[in-house]
């Protein structure tokens, strides 16, 4: 306990966390009677992200962080611990420098582990600090790598020599071969940080490919003679009818993931070559939720969108096209305003990632649950906060503007191309404008702009014309994308949010009331301070974290 008293004083004089909130540690892990981490604790709580709690533990004890989801592995230097050793300490070997082995590791200072490694490898440890989460996927997508090949091949030349005319007879769904293959491919999908996996037939072939930073790239292909097997498989665990191959179907299951429990939506198409499977990866529980400090948000929207989370009462909008990362805002605003005294319910559909202490009600058309007929019972339900997934029609909008005006604080979802034209077309949709002025907090637009691979991007100077749409007087060096074995030939590796937030003061709820005109409004939240969507793009352009022709793709609706 005095070690955790250390650092927890750490972090409280370093201004991480309060002495209240040391203390609730404590209490929690006294509950547990020591068989949870301190640092455990703190993550599950929500004080700390488990990168930021890392980072304070790497400072403290001056022992290097790696961001290893970031750097390339050297294969002969994770070859030097094997597997089993790997997945019994959590630690993966990361490279070799000047004959030492670079090890990263969630406890860099256990004697025992580090001793056991350097006998084990041959050679002296270099540790270094990680996440335990980037460790146990970099784990998987070390070790499965060597594995994926093996069950591809062995499914092809099993299914192909017992029979060229496959039937998807329940002998063979269920037979190991096709089981893992299934299993395999949601594993390797998570891993790479995929949002979804198709499973498409072609005359020749099955292509799988996964859908990462918006982008499908190809995972592996497997012979026609296993679709059939691979298809019914996936169709039996989500309750879908595996005899109906003639019209669409929807469904469901689950799976874990290195402790993660993943719920995978799945949705079938008839194809003339065969149906068509979309998987759509969702986390049921287990990865954490972004914080808002984590969005990707500039200084200045941060401010102001805190300002507007502080609101007691009334309308927060998030808009932006599908795929936008409008969701994930709205739980990482939840979890910063859900309080242990507030009662919050949420309308979706479907529930995205189920959270601990708030009340989620999924819609089912089918059953009469429609996202109005859900609003008006959760009015009943005495909440203080109401998530509303998405304001699709006349009846949702205007109970929940009358939610906020009557002392609830709401969020919800349009989809709209920018925050000024949410404002409009909520007044299209049949809402009064007095009611809208009155209601409104604010609206954030948002955009997902992908990152340049930073290994093999390449330098140029910007053309006039290109000066003109990023809104510069001269050239300057920019950044295009290329494609490497590192960022899976995309050119680029990972994504951030781009925004623009509209915060409703007197001004503009003014606007709004005398007839809320798109352009007066735009031009007034520049004056308060706002940044258009295209400005923060721009701005990611010339500090060469993004591709022009990224811009370009991000803001030509904008």
């Amino acid at each position: 306990m005095g070690s955790n008293n250390k650092i927890g004083n750490y972090l409280v004089s370093a201004g991480f966390i309060t002495e209240k909130q040391l203390k609730r540690v404590l209490e929690v892990q006294n509950n547990y009677s020591g068989a949870k981490r301190f640092g455990e604790i703190v993550i599950e709580l929500g004080m700390l992200s488990e990168t930021e709690f890392i980072r304070v533990l790497s400072d403290k004890l001056r022992i290097p962080f790696l961001d290893i989801g970031n750097v390339r592995i050297n294969e002969q230097a994770a070859g030097k611990i094997p597997e089993a050793i790997a997945r019994k300490y959590t630690v993966i070997g990361v490279n070799i420098q000047g004959g030492r082995l670079v090890v990263a590791t969630e406890d860099p200072i256990n004697f025992n582990i580090l001793e056991d490694i350097k006998i084990t490898a041959g050679m002296d440890i270099f540790p270094v600090f990680a996440a335990r989460s980037a460790i146990l996927k970099t784990i998987e997508k070390i070790y499965q790598r060597r594995q994926v090949e093996g069950v591809v091949e062995f499914v092809n030349q099993q299914i192909t020599e017992e029979s060229e005319a496959d039937d998807g007879s329940e002998e063979r769904i269920e037979s190991a071969p096709i089981v893992k293959l299934a299993v395999t491919i949601v594993e390797q999908a998570f891993l790479a940080d995929a949002t979804d996996i198709h499973i498409e037939p072609f005359e020749k072939h099955t292509k799988i490919r996964i859908r990462i930073n918006g982008d499908l790239i190809e995972l592996m292909n497997i012979s026609n003679a296993a679709h059939n097997s691979l298809t019914t498989r996936i169709k039996l665990i989500s309750n879908m009818n595996i005899a109906e191959k003639r019209i669409p179907q929807d469904g469901r299951f689950s799976q874990e993931v290195n402790g993660v429990k993943l719920d995978i939506r799945v949705s079938s198409l008839p194809t003339v070559n065969g149906e068509k499977l979309v998987m759509r990866i969702l986390s049921a529980g287990g990865a954490a939720l972004r914080k808002v400090t984590e969005l990707g948000m500039t200084d200045y929207n941060y401010k102001m969108y805190e300002k507007m989370l502080k609101c007691p009462h009334g309308l927060i909008l998030v808009t932006g096209p599908t795929g936008s990362g409008k969701t994930t805002t709205l739980y990482s605003s939840l979890e910063e305003v859900a309080e242990p005294d507030v009662n919050v319910v949420t309308v979706e559909d479907p529930v995205e990632k189920r959270i601990d202490g708030i009340n989620q009600v999924q819609i089912n058309n089918k059953s009469g649950m429609t996202f109005a007929a859900a609003l008006r019972s959760i009015l009943r339900q005495d909440p203080d906060i109401i998530m509303i997934g998405e304001m699709r029609d006349e009846e949702t909008a205007e109970i929940g503007i009358r939610a906020a005006i009557t002392g609830h604080l709401v969020f919800s979802t349009l989809h709209t191309n920018d925050a000024a034209s949410t404002i409009t077309r909520l007044i299209d949709m049949g809402v009064p404008a007095y009611m809208a002025a009155s209601s409104l907090i604010g609206v954030v637009a948002q955009r997902l702009v992908k990152i340049l691979c930073g290994k093999c991007k390449i330098k140029r100077f910007t053309s006039a014309e290109e000066n003109e749409l990023l809104g510069i007087n001269k050239s300057i060096e920019v950044y295009e994308a290329v494609g490497c074995s590192e960022c899976s030939n995309t050119g680029y590796k990972g994504r951030t949010a781009i925004h623009e937030i509209i915060h409703c003061t007197g001004s503009i709820k003014e606007i709004i009331v005398n007839g809320a005109d798109k352009e007066l409004i735009e031009r007034k939240a520049k004056e308060n301070g706002a940044r258009m969507l295209s400005d923060n793009a721009a701005d990611l352009v010339i500090a060469g974290k993004t591709s022009i022709k990224e811009f370009l793709r991000v803001t030509y609706s904008i």
